[in-house]
């Protein structure tokens, strides 16, 4: 059956019921974009990891149930169904609150160029893979762009991030904050806007600081100094007019924190809550065996050196990217001394989701080999092997292909490992879902 994902849904007979009525009852299938075998592999795993036992049929994008589900927890749930049983899933709805060219910057997922983001289809697949349920908490101990923190809220799962970047932590709040202080922030959108009228840049942006620092809640002050920092890299990195890419952007980042206030209240959603924080991954300010998931990826920082990717919006949040370079996990040090830095400080990382995971319980880990000074760094089996080292056990090894990093990386490995070993009715609890699980499964 032909489906309607490439087009806004919006767009045609309203936003909520559009063409359901014409949908017949098929039993799962796939958004139209799944097109990798890591996306086929990741649908598969997420229906095992909730009990569903399945045929895969009609060239590799339906799924014929074999067995009763619960059709109401697959629909809220799923990431790479776009259709259970005839009706759309929650994610399908999601996914059309985006007012970005991206498929995948839904919501307030585009506020602020990062590169190296998450795939956050991908994210949400991995939550329900590790078996995280409502009221869970995960942790991203390299919080970035936030992306993990808004699909764990999105599916009523509680976030904890951690980043060293004062910037990461910023827009991390700012996604998953703003809608909490939306009619707050739209009461100052009109004083804020008074002062992106002088033409003078620097001028300029010292009345608009001046004016975002008077106000007294942190959740706008942030959304604020957030659009300021979204026009700064405008003008940095494409040339633009600081006060329009200011009012055009204020506009976008208000519009889509209504939409997700909307998404909220049209599917019910029970967000989970969010603590997003600065700090140091190789020193998590977190309790032993506090943490229920793990879903993060460490800084690809031999292959894109992110301070001085950023260096535009740090300088204008006033701090010296020459000082916090020392700060971030591979950055450090020059040929081999670097590699030998950024091994040192995964080691502390891994030691440090380990202490924090829950026995039992898993961390999935997105990582990629990369090439520096004409040299492959094997990155992802020096992780693997520190990491069941130390009493990980690797259950899952997917690669993915990866766009924009040719020149350093061409792919990356989606690692799914568990904190001690599982007795044996648990692993194949975890590995003998579905209808063509291995033999010895039966």
């Amino acid at each position: 059956m032909k489906g309607i994902t490439a087009e806004r849904v919006d767009d045609l007979t309203g936003f909520w019921s559009s063409g359901e009525e014409e949908l017949e009852e098929e039993e799962l299938i796939l958004f139209d974009n799944v097109q990798f075998i890591y996306e086929l592999a990741l649908a598969q795993l997420e229906l095992r990891s909730l009990g569903v036992e399945f045929e895969v049929t009609n060239g590799l994008r339906e799924f014929k149930l074999l067995k009763e589900v619960d059709a109401e927890i697959l629909k809220r749930k799923l990431a790479y169904f776009r259709e259970i049983k005839g009706e759309y899933t929650d994610y399908f709805h999601i996914t059309q609150k985006n007012r970005t060219r991206s498929v995948n910057q839904y919501l307030t997922h585009w506020i602020y160029p990062y590169k190296g983001k998450f795939h956050p289809q991908m994210i949400r697949a991995l939550l329900n893979i590790i078996g995280l349920k409502k009221g869970d908490t995960v942790l991203d101990p390299f919080i970035g762009s936030g992306t993990t923190a808004l699909e764990a809220q999105l599916l009523g799962i509680n976030a904890v991030g951690i980043d060293i970047s004062p910037l990461c932590v910023l827009q991390s709040r700012v996604k998953t904050e703003s809608i909490e202080v939306l009619p707050l922030i739209n009461e100052w959108k009109d004083e804020i806007q008074k002062r992106v009228n002088v033409n003078l840049f620097n001028l300029e942006k010292k009345s608009l600081n001046s004016e975002i620092n008077k106000i007294p809640d942190e959740k706008v002050r942030n959304f604020y100094r957030m659009a300021k920092l979204v026009a700064v890299s405008d003008v940095a990195r494409r040339k633009k007019e600081f006060s329009k890419a200011f009012r055009k952007n204020l506009e976008l980042m208000v519009a889509s924190a209504g939409d997700y206030v909307d998404v909220t209240e049209k599917l019910k959603l029970d967000l989970g809550s969010v603590d997003i924080r600065i700090g140091d991954t190789r020193a998590l300010p977190l309790n032993d065996e506090s943490i229920d998931g793990i879903v993060t990826s460490p800084p690809y920082s031999i292959a894109l050196d992110y301070v001085t990717n950023d260096a535009h919006a740090l300088k204008e949040m006033g701090l010296d990217p020459s000082e916090i370079r020392e700060e971030f996990v591979g950055v450090r040090g020059k040929g081999e001394k670097k590699i030998e830095l950024y091994n040192e400080d995964m080691k502390k990382s891994l030691e440090e989701m380990y202490r924090v995971l829950k026995r039992g319980r898993y961390a999935a880990i997105v990582i990629g080999d990369a090439t520096y000074q004409g040299k492959k760094i094997e990155t992802v089996k020096f992780v693997i092997d520190y990491a069941e080292n130390i009493g990980f056990k690797l259950l899952k090894n997917i690669d993915k292909i990866i766009f924009g990093l040719y020149n350093v990386m061409q792919k990356e490995n989606i690692l799914i490992f568990v904190k001690g070993d599982l007795d044996l009715a648990e692993d194949k609890k975890y590995r003998c879902r579905g209808a063509r699980a291995p033999k010895t499964c039966r």
